[in-house]
Parts: structure tokens; sequence; C-alpha cells
């Protein structure tokens, strides 16, 4: 593995431009709020658990350069700076999770001096970073259990390392799987309409030694009709006290196949995807993008001047269409009220 999605060298925050993939593999500096809150609004960063470690390094972007002794002023910045990154996307969790430990850092330091609350800024963000990384090696841990030897998976968007500081939720599970059987079959959906599964989980997977199979969106039925696919793992970007989880746009039509063709259906997430402060996802925000990302590929228009567009970036899969919830703490099954219950009692949210 020669790539890496981000990194914080020497103050200076380093992210793996995801749009350009996989043409170049191209890196960029963030050097304050605004380029941080773009770089995720654009996509050049993406991937729930990824999201929450860079906006934790983005606060601390935003207040880096704050010159002089004013803990007041420092104190104003810093809320500024959390609330203008809170809007950049609305529905990945690891979001607010992330900025939710920078808030609470900064009432309780508020009376430092800038430079010294700067220094824990810095710090809290380096352990959200080393926390989301136990976190993926534990969950892949746990994940390798649902594999079974010439297993043939399918996969949905990119939940690896360009979603993470790990090996990743659903991709990281097949890493770990690939080193104990050599003889799996991974099929990546293209992820329609910015091609996740095409531009970046096959860029990711062949860079790591594993050749998967690329398949447009609508052939998943297909396939399973077929009995070519043997279990559908994806990751997560927010999921409901009850389960129900929100995911990459196209999520729901995999686990609605796989339960027509009696195949299970997986959701990977660390424990921190979840929200625990709604009953459903109905009360899921979904983020709805710009019309130009279906009207458009490279730029160049595949649909007529003046078509109207519906484009969320997510739908909600009902916790009745999961088979299991792998999580950083453990394998979560039915019925998930409980089984999320007793995960929230051991995990400091």
């Amino acid at each position: 593995m020669s790539f890496f999605s981000l990194r914080m060298r020497r103050g200076k925050l380093i992210i793996l431009d995801q749009t350009r993939l996989p043409v170049q593999e191209a890196y960029l500096e963030c050097k304050n709020a605004r380029s941080v809150w773009q770089a995720l609004r654009t996509l050049r960063v993406r991937g729930a658990p990824l999201i929450g470690v860079f906006a934790g390094y983005g606060v601390y972007a935003g207040i880096r350069d704050f010159k002089g002794n004013n803990a007041g002023l420092f104190y104003r910045q810093c809320k500024k700076t959390i609330g203008y990154l809170k809007t950049s996307r609305p529905t990945a969790e690891n979001l607010f999770w992330a900025l939710g430990r920078m808030e609470r850092l900064l009432e309780e330091n508020r009376d430092k001096a800038p430079a010294e609350l700067k220094r824990r800024i810095l710090k809290e963000a380096d352990a959200v970073y080393c926390q989301e990384l136990r976190s993926g090696d534990a969950l892949a841990r746990h994940g390798v259990a649902v594999i079974r030897s010439k297993d043939r998976i399918l996969t949905h968007c990119n939940a690896g390392m360009l979603a993470t500081v790990s090996q990743g939720t659903a991709l990281g599970i097949i890493y770990r799987a690939y080193r104990k059987y050599q003889n799996l079959t991974v099929y990546a959906d293209e992820t329609r309409p910015l091609l996740q599964g095409s531009r970046l989980t096959c860029w990711e997977l062949l860079k790591n030694g594993i050749t998967p199979v690329l398949i447009c969106d609508n052939m998943a039925a297909s396939l399973m009709k077929k009995k070519r696919v043997d279990k559908v793992i994806v990751g997560a970007d927010r999921i409901a006290s009850n389960g129900d989880t929100a995911n990459k746009i196209g999520t729901y039509n995999l686990a609605v196949l796989c339960r027509q063709h009696k195949i299970p259906f997986y959701i990977a997430a660390p424990a921190n995807s979840f929200d625990l402060k709604i009953r459903s996802g109905d009360e899921i925000p979904i983020e709805q993008r710009n019309p130009d990302e279906v009207t458009h590929c490279n730029r160049r228009p595949i649909a007529p001047k003046g078509v109207r567009v519906y484009n969320p970036a997510f739908d909600v899969t009902p916790a009745e269409l999961i088979t299991a919830i792998i999580t950083d703490k453990g394998i979560l099954y039915p019925p998930y009220g409980k089984s999320i219950a007793r995960l929230i009692k051991c995990v400091s949210f």
C-alpha cells in the first residue's frame, strides 16, 4: 500500500484528493477552515470515519494561525470554526461526533491561553485519529467471522482505506479475510452517480493486490439470481437507535434484493456512526447534491439541458433488512433496539 488518505505532517494537514482518482494520485494541503469545508463538500475527502478524523484536524487548521493572547476572541473563533464545519455535510454522524468532542474540549478549557488550547485541540484531533485507527482494526477482526472460503462478496460505494485512516470498514473486513482465504471474489458496484465503486474501490483493491469484478449498479439483481453472490457487505454514514442505516444511495436497493434472494446483508461501521438521539431512519437528514452530478459525467453532459433532477446522496435501509451490524465492539444481531442498547452500555460516546 503506497498511498494514504490523510496525514498531519509538522502541522500541515495533507489529504489525497479523491476527485482525481483513478487517473491521478494527487495530494493537497488544507491550510484553513474554508479549505477543509471545501474538501468535505466537494468530496475530496469522503467516507464517514475519515470525515470525522478530518473534521477534528479541520478545527485545528481553522485556528492554527490565530495571533495574540486574547482568550475570549480565540474562543469565539474556535466556536465559529466548529459551527462552520458542521454545515459541510449533513448525513455522516462521525462528522458531528468528532466536532462534538472538540466542542467539549473547548468548553472544558476555555480559560486556557490560546497557545495552550491550540496544543490541546491538536492533541484531541490526534486522539480521534488514533481511535479511528483502533476501531477499524477491531471491526475487521470481528467481521472476518462472517466470511467463508470461496465467498463471493458484493460491496457498494467505497468503505475502505479511502474512507478511513485504517484498512476500512466493509473493505477492512475483506482485506483481513483475504489474508486468510485467498480464493475470495469481490464484486464492486460502480455506484452512480459519482462512481465511488469503480473509481475508488476498484483502484484501492488493485493497489492492495485484490482484483475486483466491476459491475454496473443495475446488474446486481441478475448476478444474485444466477447465485453468484454469497453476501453483501457495505459501510454506513449514520445508524439510528433502532438499526435503520443511512448509506450511499443504492444501498437500500441491494438490501431489498438480498431479501428476495435470501442473501445475508451486512452493515460494517464503528460505534461512533450510531446516532442514539434518533429513533429511526426517518429522522436521518439526507444530503441533496448538485444536479450536475447526475446530468454530467467528467463534465460532459449525459442528459438534455433543463431536465429535472432528484439527487439524494444517501438512502436508508430499514433494520429488518439487515442481517447483522458489524462494529468495532462486536457483531450486533436483531432485535437491534436491544443489541444497540447493550452496545451503548460499554461504549463512551
